[in-house]
């Protein structure tokens, strides 16, 4: 690997306060409520504070996510219909909360079911319930404005300029190569660029904090918060659990020290990881179609009547119970668009009630080998009324011509962007210093609207693996990354219709 990254992220940081005490890595436990800190040196150091109170550790981090500006900024990220005028349709911040509470429910079915026993006895109210609730509510934190579709435009737009971006200065002939190009192992992080690596950056990293460790959670709670448990090296397509890339190569550091606390290894899912992304599943079969529901591209009945012709789901008790309860609905005297809409809350509770049944069901028949890290199946995959909610939801939401126009001027607000930001990032007068004054009006502005916390990090860790400061091109490149993936849709179109109106000056 290039020296410019062989060398670990490391700088120096103040040391903890009265309350906290530093301890020495200690025996591995999945569990483990150890904070991240580091020495003078810029060591990685471990670090336990006591409970505020009758609030668990596991519980502030929780409290943290929930207060901070990342979480907030989900109000305004898309979910399936971008910045959709109907306010009772979700956003990516309605639809964690809802993945943090169904997490909580199964989390706790399981815990009664094996008698605590699924997850090691731990306290299901101070422990397991709020790691869960964490992870949920976290779990998008690095999704780019516009969903999936932003993932792609960013990667689109890196696989467009791959024959120079990781290895030249600039574009064209005679452009120099780079002293410290991106070693072609860490190309991927870019040109398949995914959220969910992102999320960890956002939480160990980039928030900003005094002791500049992000939100500065548990190890448990980072832990479980992988997905995906393994960098991109690592990826197995055929493998569910590490079919992505969970941790881009600036924080593997932060990676091996919460490994070193919990005792997983690459490749391994905290136990209750499981839970978060069977909770995922739920939310994207169920309240995805719950919203198109609410927006009246289709009726509760069309519903019903799919669900009634599918093989495999038919003679489902939740079936059969909700045919039941439209039968009670359209006896009643009420009003037809009231019968709609108890209806619609019907179809919301039956089928989640079933999917949550499910998926506490499965964890709970195969929590023997999720504990010895030998399970690989998402505990949805197979259900097949999760996968028939979902090809509701495809059909009349994710192929609904108003979301794919959406879709495609976020697409295009995101290439602009990052193009303009690009040039404001690269175009200084002294390349060694990103800091240097910009070389054009234009990107002087541009530059002027990057976050201060992300110019903080990227100076930072430039100092830390070079010594004096210079960035090598995969900072430059992260930078960018970081501004454009915690824009929300809003932010995002309103940034590209403003610079969009600066013109460029043609020198030639």
């Amino acid at each position: 690997m290039d020296r410019c990254l062989a060398i670990q992220f490391r700088w120096s940081r103040p040391t903890g306060s009265r309350s906290r005490r530093s301890i020495p890595i200690s025996t591995p436990n999945i569990w483990s409520d150890a904070r991240r800190r580091y020495d003078a040196s810029g060591n990685i150091i471990s670090e336990r504070e006591a409970s505020d109170g009758d609030r668990s550790i596991f519980q502030q981090d929780y409290d943290r996510l929930l207060f901070s500006s990342p979480v907030r900024r989900l109000a305004d990220k898309t979910q399936v219909w971008p910045m959709d005028a109907n306010d009772g349709v979700r956003t990516r911040l309605t639809h964690s909360h809802e993945v943090a509470n169904l997490a909580r429910s199964i989390a706790t079915r399981v815990a009664a079911a094996s008698g605590g026993a699924a997850f090691g006895g731990q306290d299901l109210f101070r422990i397991v319930q709020p790691i869960v609730s964490a992870i949920g509510l976290s779990h998008d934190l690095g999704n780019p404005p516009f969903g999936h579709q932003g993932e792609v435009a960013i990667g689109s737009w890196f696989e467009s300029r791959r024959s120079w971006i990781f290895s030249h200065e600039r574009e064209g002939e005679g452009a120099n190569e780079l002293e410290h190009e991106v070693p072609a192992n860490l190309i991927t992080e870019f040109v398949d660029f995914d959220g969910n690596p992102q999320t960890l950056r956002v939480m160990a990293r980039l928030q900003t904090s005094h002791h500049q460790v992000g939100l500065d959670l548990t190890a448990a709670t980072l832990a479980a918060s992988l997905k995906y448990p393994v960098h991109a090296d690592a990826r197995n397509k055929n493998r569910d659990h590490i079919k992505k890339a969970g941790y881009f190569e600036s924080e593997r550091n932060v990676v091996e020290w919460v490994r070193a606390q919990t005792g997983l290894q690459e490749g391994q899912r905290h136990p209750l990881t499981w839970i978060m992304e069977a909770c995922d599943d739920i939310a994207y079969s169920v309240l995805d179609v719950d919203d198109i529901l609410k927006k009246g591209i289709i009726s509760p009945d069309d519903v019903l009547t799919v669900l009634k012709h599918t093989d495999g789901v038919r003679d489902l008790e939740s079936v059969a119970k909700l045919e039941k309860k439209f039968v009670e609905v359209n006896d009643s005297p009420r009003r037809a668009e009231i019968r709609r809409d108890i209806k619609e809350q019907y179809v919301r509770a039956y089928m989640m009630k079933a999917l949550i049944d499910d998926a506490g069901d499965t964890f709970s028949r195969n929590a023997d080998a999720i504990k010895a890290y030998e399970f690989e199946t998402p505990l949805m995959q197979g259900n097949r009324l999760c996968d028939v909610m979902k090809d509701i939801a495809k059909q009349y939401a994710f192929a609904n011509p108003a979301v794919l126009r959406s879709e495609a001027i976020g697409a295009a607000a995101i290439d602009g962007l990052m193009t303009v930001f690009w040039s404001a990032i690269q175009n200084r007068k002294k390349p060694e210093d990103l800091m240097s004054k910009r070389m054009e009006a234009r990107d002087s502005y541009a530059f002027s609207l990057i976050s201060p916390n992300y110019l903080e990090v990227a100076c930072r860790d430039a100092k830390a693996t070079n010594g004096d400061g210079r960035v090598c091109r995969y900072h430059e490149l992260r930078l960018l990354t970081d501004m454009i993936s915690g824009m929300t849709d809003g932010f995002a179109i309103n940034t590209w219709q403003k610079l969009s109106d600066v013109p460029t000056i043609n020198r030639a």
